[in-house]
């Protein structure tokens, strides 16, 4: 008895290919990888050469073309993803992995780009009077590489064209069969959904990037109170963006607020959340909190973006978590007030280039409404450095300790610029793979000398406004801003006379020459000053008024002893 087992044969190793691609298609979310495991795995199982072309829109992340026709007279972009072949490339193929790839046209790949139907061509015609005549290029290559059997699938996925795969058999191989070209539209459309996710992927990946970039500062600076360097380096293609961010906040009396944070998660949502965190700690570093008081607030503003994101028929499955390191430098007096909230602990480089880790109380993430925050006040001496990161001491293979150590390792180096020490901590991290962003924020810090702040302090007597009027006076004169004089009077006057009305111990004047002209002035008072809009009939209430139209801004802020208040001017005439 005879059996004819050819057709049981051939649909085992069929089934055994499409076991394959399951297994080595599609194991990344890069559409370049995805097409050269296409062209790997069809050689030499399925032909001898194959190639595997991707519209540029693919690799783009856009949307992709219903149908890859000419658009305004041309055919779209594409760019070779994947190629392979059992020769050892001699000749050299038209187009390298990576090189864009013209389509050429009046030819069955332009007519399989238009279909969106295979060509199939067991017996290859290169006579004259075919296609192959206006591309003398094409017909050379199936020459030298003596192709003689050819099929051209489209990649589709989702109602749109991907792009266009190649397969040919050479030299004495038996030609392509029916069968041939229904296990190559399997195995393309395998990869084809590989390639859609790929294409997502790359989309959601770039719109993240692009609106976290827009989200971060661009010209951060620390005006007089430090010198300011940072980098941000995104996590490697193969991971969503994070939701890094940071910001250094310019307060008033030339101090400054250097904050960096890290949202838990990745993607579109991670760098929305992101936005908003770094918009309320603005909102909230405005009203001149102490750094604890603010985590405080932002902690409670976490949890109710919580509760409006939750699902109502499940309010507690919607989390939001993130990290956070706010800090307050004041140049004046030399002292750092930091506070963190589950975040990395800061870096102080001194002079030496010796690297200290303040032992700061951790505190709980944002978002859990767990332990209260802690501040802690240092001094720190002129040109230390402090540094603030996110994902440069937290690696694969390595604890946090050795993280740190290697990061220290790296910033123990005195003397040097600062944007070339922020290079060398980031440098070595950027050659390497990393499954989270890195964020790297410093800043070298400056004291304002001798002439450029001055201070007084007086009983809680009315007489004393008078002197403390001549005083300022006498001390915009020396500095050469006697033209601010007059405005200077009428503020110190109005600031000093509502606290020797409300505060029966010692007051404060302090003017702070930097950027802008700073005048304070602190009592033991805790009532608030209140902006009124009198009527004209009103005796009072016109203070605060005064001043809020002769400065740039005013505000108030409270101290351990009482309050201060401040009112800024600009150091030249503005109309």
């Amino acid at each position: 008895m005879s059996v004819d087992v050819t057709d049981s044969t051939r649909a085992r190793e069929r089934l055994a290919i499409l076991g394959e691609a399951g297994k080595r298609i599609g194991t990344t979310l890069d559409a370049m990888r995805t097409g050269q495991e296409l062209a790997d795995l069809t050689v030499p199982l399925l032909a001898d050469y194959a190639t595997v072309d991707l519209a540029e829109s693919v690799l783009l992340g856009e949307e992709p073309l219903a149908h890859l026709g000419p658009q305004g007279g041309r055919i779209p972009a594409f760019r070779r993803a994947g190629l392979a072949s059992v020769r050892q490339w001699d000749p050299e193929p038209l187009f390298a992995r990576g090189e864009p790839v013209p389509v050429p046209l009046a030819s069955p790949f332009t007519s399989v780009l238009h279909s969106g139907q295979s060509h199939f061509e067991p017996m290859l015609d290169t006579s004259p009077g075919t296609w192959l005549d206006r591309h003398d290029a094409v017909r050379a290559a199936i020459r030298d590489h003596t192709m003689h059997s050819l099929m051209v699938v489209p990649i589709h996925a989702r109602g749109a064209v991907l792009g266009v795969a190649v397969f040919v058999r050479t030299a004495d191989r038996v030609p392509f069969e029916e069968d041939d070209l229904l296990l190559a539209e399997e195995l393309v459309s395998w990869a084809a959904l590989s390639l859609d996710n790929a294409r997502q992927y790359a989309r959601e990946r770039s719109t993240a990037l692009t609106q976290q970039r827009h989200l971060l500062p661009h010209h951060a600076t620390g005006g007089s109170a430090a010198d300011v360097a940072w980098r941000y380096l995104p996590a490697d293609s193969h991971h969503d963006v994070g939701g890094d961010w940071f910001d250094v906040i310019p307060l008033p009396g030339a101090r400054i607020a250097p904050v960096v944070g890290d949202v838990v998660g990745h993607g579109i949502n991670a760098a929305a959340t992101m936005g908003q965190l770094r918009t309320a700690v603005r909102t909230l570093a405005s009203m001149d909190m102490p750094p604890d008081e603010l985590l405080a607030h932002l902690d409670e503003q976490v949890i109710r973006l919580a509760e409006e994101d939750a699902d109502p028929q499940d309010p507690g499955g919607a989390t939001m978590v993130a990290t956070c390191l706010y800090a307050v430098y004041d140049p004046v007096t030399r002292q750092c007030t930091m506070a963190r909230a589950g975040h990395p602990p800061p870096a102080i480089v001194d002079p030496h280039g010796h690297v200290t880790f303040p032992d700061l109380p951790t505190g709980a993430p944002l978002g859990l409404g767990l332990v209260p925050f802690e501040s802690v006040t240092l001094e720190l001496p002129e040109n230390s450095v402090l540094l603030y990161t996110d994902g440069l001491i937290e690696a694969r293979n390595h604890d946090l300790d050795a993280g740190m150590n290697r990061l220290a390792a790296a910033l123990a180096r005195p003397g040097l610029a600062l944007e070339d020490l922020c290079s060398s901590a980031v440098d070595p991290l950027s050659c390497e793979a990393s499954c989270d962003d890195a964020t790297l924020l410093l800043a070298r810090t400056r004291q304002l000398g001798p002439n450029q702040v001055a201070s007084w302090e007086f009983p809680a007597d009315p007489a004393v406004v008078s002197r403390a009027r001549a005083q300022a006076t006498r001390q915009l004169n020396q500095w050469g801003l006697e033209h601010l004089a007059e405005s200077t009077e009428l503020i110190v006057s109005e600031l000093v006379t509502n606290a020797v009305r409300h505060s029966n111990g010692t007051i404060g004047l302090r003017l702070i020459r930097h950027e802008a002209l700073t005048c304070e002035v602190t009592d033991t008072s805790n009532s608030q000053p209140r902006l009124r809009h009198p009527r004209t009939t009103d005796e009072n209430g016109r203070g605060l008024l005064l001043v809020a139209q002769l400065t740039r801004r005013w505000g108030t802020r409270h101290t351990p002893n009482g309050k201060l208040i401040w009112a800024e001017q600009h150091l030249t005439a503005h109309p």
